[in-house]
């Protein structure tokens, strides 16, 4: 026993004090003896000194741990970033209430707190490494060497100061959102229904009135008279809608009434009737000024191939602009349907009698694969085959420029206009070209004022039915000659007044009238192309009025061309009016 107390303090020194025992302990009787130590490598530990031996033999104390750890001094590396997680969430949490605080309606008054919190400048989702955040005045938060994404709530920079601080919340984006129309509780009809339906009573008083301010007039008495009538939204649709159409089918009557006349039997037999001139109402007088704007210039009458005054040969008329290459020899003429050449007398007589073969229709363009294809309207046949129609003669479609007569200015009573018509007229041929057949004349309601057919002075060969609608029984009664409906279209048209046509060159040049005032459709819708391209009247009211012309078999009629001549200008005038109210 002795021997091995002494190996152990020879060996006291090598072996740790976990492993230290006590020497009374061995002493006990009963105890078996320990197995020999393994002795491993040297370990340097200090000595035990004597004061730690004269605790051991005392009492041990053991006190429970209270509270965190900054009772310590020096607290370990666990409870010093614990200490920081918790001061850095704090710090999230009231960034997070600030910020919800500031983005309320009302500004939010903040109270003075012992010391002012500095907040993060920038707003960002990743902290970068190294970069430091200050959480207060003695706590720094640095983020490790080590790929580190935290979370950072947005928070405006500004410091509180220990005053009394009104802040102004933050303004919200701008989006373009569309203001929702709130109805007007006091009002039965909102603003808006009422004004639509006013402008669709105008368009329709329009119709019958000479004067927009008339019509507008007009069109806010009857939208007055629904507003009264109605109780409430619905009633008042119920009732507007009744009223327009009513509107509407007392209009379609006036516009029906010429073509219905024709019909009748009427048509070449109207004479002038001097109660339907309207040329002392004062509608007519306004429409008149309206229509100045569109009158033809000087140059327009050049372009056009208007007949002028020829100012070396009185009673005899020039034409301008494109004009048809003709023969050369006096007692040669070209054929305006074939193109062939045939020979005529001094009298205009046909030399030899030959058949002439020809293509009535358009030349049309129509789209192909690979390019153009070009053929006739009449029969789709390609240019330069054989013509679909044969007559027995050649005609062509040269006019007398001598036999003019030109209108003349006129005194007028006080408060009257020169008037305002619309003129078209037919056409056959003879020995000596295109001739007048038959001429109409409509005022602004519409009327027909004048239609009648009229005598050919040369031979007829061609009375031209399929275009002219002019017949042989239509001429054979008919005793008028030119001249004489030369002096009834003076005797109501004088220098001022204003006639509206559709090419109208060549119904003066049939009429032998030279006249300035005049309103041309082609010039007042040019074609897209330019001259010498124009639009077909048929076209014109297809686009504009909505309705289709020209489709009696029997050809067309003076009379519904000249109504939809006027009625494209009142259109015309009425479209104007809008554009200069707005």
């Amino acid at each position: 026993m002795e021997t091995m107390k002494r190996w152990f303090q020879l060996h006291i020194s090598h072996v740790s004090q976990d492993q230290l025992v006590e020497i009374s302990d061995l002493e006990k009787p009963g105890m078996e003896k320990p197995p020999p130590l393994l002795l491993g490598p040297k370990k340097r530990v200090a000595h035990v000194s004597k004061h730690n031996e004269v605790n051991k033999s005392r009492q041990q104390v053991i006190v429970p741990l209270r509270g965190s750890g900054t009772h310590f001094p020096h607290p370990s590396r666990v409870q010093q970033l614990q200490q920081k997680a918790a001061v850095l969430t704090t710090a999230i949490k009231g960034g997070q209430a600030f910020v919800a605080a500031t983005a309320q309606k009302k500004p939010v008054t903040l109270f003075p707190v012992s010391r002012p919190l500095p907040v993060q400048t920038t707003c960002v989702n990743i902290i970068p490494v190294g970069s430091t955040i200050q959480l207060g005045s003695n706590v720094h938060f640095i983020i490790p060497d080590r790929n580190s994404a935290l979370p950072i709530t947005p928070v405006p920079t500004q410091v509180v100061s220990p005053q009394h601080t009104t802040l102004t919340p933050a303004k919200p984006f701008a989006f373009k959102r569309k203001p929702k129309a709130r109805p007007e509780p006091s009002v039965k009809v909102p603003h808006d229904i009422r004004q639509r339906y006013v402008n669709l009573f105008v368009e329709e008083f329009l119709k019958t009135s000479y004067t927009v301010q008339d019509a507008f007039e007009k069109a806010l008495a009857e939208e007055k008279m629904v507003y009264d009538r109605s109780i409430n939204k619905l009633k008042y649709l119920s009732v507007a809608v009744n009223s327009l159409k009513r509107l509407k089918n007392q209009n379609l009557p006036s516009v029906k009434a010429s073509i219905e006349a024709s019909s009748q039997g009427s048509r070449g037999k109207i004479s002038l009737t001097p109660v339907e001139l309207q040329a002392n109402d004062p509608g007519v007088a306004a429409l008149y000024e309206q229509l100045k704007e569109h009158v033809l210039l000087e140059v327009a009458f050049k372009e056009n191939g208007y007949p002028l005054q020829n100012p070396e040969k009185p009673g005899s008329a020039i034409l301008y602009g494109e004009v048809k290459k003709g023969s050369t020899d006096p007692m040669k003429r070209i054929c305006c349907r074939c193109g062939a050449t045939f020979s005529v007398s001094q009298s205009g007589r046909h030399v030899r009698k030959e058949e002439c073969n020809y293509h009535y229709g358009k030349v049309v363009e129509n789209k192909v694969p690979g390019g153009v294809e070009t053929r006739y309207s009449c029969c789709e046949g390609a240019i330069g085959t054989t013509g679909c129609q044969v007559f027995k003669l050649h005609v062509h479609d040269a006019m007398s420029l001598d036999g003019f007569v030109k209108s003349l200015p006129k005194p007028l009573p006080e408060n009257d206009c020169p008037g305002v018509f619309a003129l078209d007229c037919e056409m056959c041929y003879t020995t000596q070209g295109l001739e007048l057949a038959r001429v109409t004349v409509v005022n602004t309601s519409l009327q027909i004022i004048y239609d009648t057919f009229v005598k050919p002075d040369n031979e007829v060969i061609d009375y031209n039915t399929r275009f002219s609608g002019v017949s042989e029984e239509d001429l054979r009664g008919s005793s008028l000659s030119i001249h004489n409906v030369q002096e009834v279209l003076q005797s109501f048209i004088s220098a001022d007044t204003i006639l509206i046509g559709h090419g109208l060159e060549k119904d003066l040049c049939a009429l032998k009238l030279l006249h300035s005032s005049v309103v041309d459709l082609t010039v007042v819708f040019p074609h897209r192309l330019g001259l010498p391209h124009k639009h077909t009247l048929r076209s014109l009211t297809a686009d504009y009025l909505r309705r289709i012309i020209q489709e009696s078999v029997k050809g067309h009629d003076s009379g519904e061309d000249a109504t939809a001549c006027m009625e494209l200008m009142l259109w015309k005038v009425k479209e104007d009016a809008k554009v200069k109210r707005w």
